[in-house]
């Protein structure tokens, strides 16, 4: 059994293969055959999230800011760079390992808001506010 902080690395470099150097072949020994996706915005499976990752352009970019692991689940905070969108995307992803694999996982997105934006006035990732849309 992997250790929570083996499990944290597992993701980070799962999530950087994936969505950073576009790795396919790579990420397929990372996601378990048996991939449970209850994202709102992925297709279901292993195949439904390299399907959405192919079709997205090339200038994607995922950066984490915070990496929590507690036995079997990580916990990351970061943020989608590069998605087509006219904002950045911020996620909270939850992910399950089951056997050295990624197994199943939880999301919540929202799209980043700029200083105009902003009701509390701080920025939703890191410590500047991305440039007005």
């Amino acid at each position: 059994m992997a250790t929570p902080e083996e499990n944290r690395t597992l993701v980070l470099t799962a999530f950087d293969t994936l969505f950073n150097h576009r790795d396919y072949a790579a990420a397929e020994d990372f996601w378990s055959k048996h991939y449970i996706q209850h994202s709102a915005h992925i297709a279901a499976g292993r195949a439904g999230l390299l399907d959405l990752i192919r079709s997205l352009p090339g200038t994607l970019r995922y950066e984490h800011q915070l990496a929590l692991a507690e036995g079997d689940y990580v916990m990351l905070y970061g943020r989608f760079t590069g998605t087509g969108s006219p904002a950045a995307s911020v996620a909270a992803d939850v992910v399950r390992i089951e056997n050295g694999k990624l197994a199943e996982h939880w999301d919540v997105l929202q799209d980043e808001a700029t200083r105009a934006e902003s009701a509390s006035g701080l920025p939703m990732f890191g410590d500047q506010f991305p440039p007005d849309r």
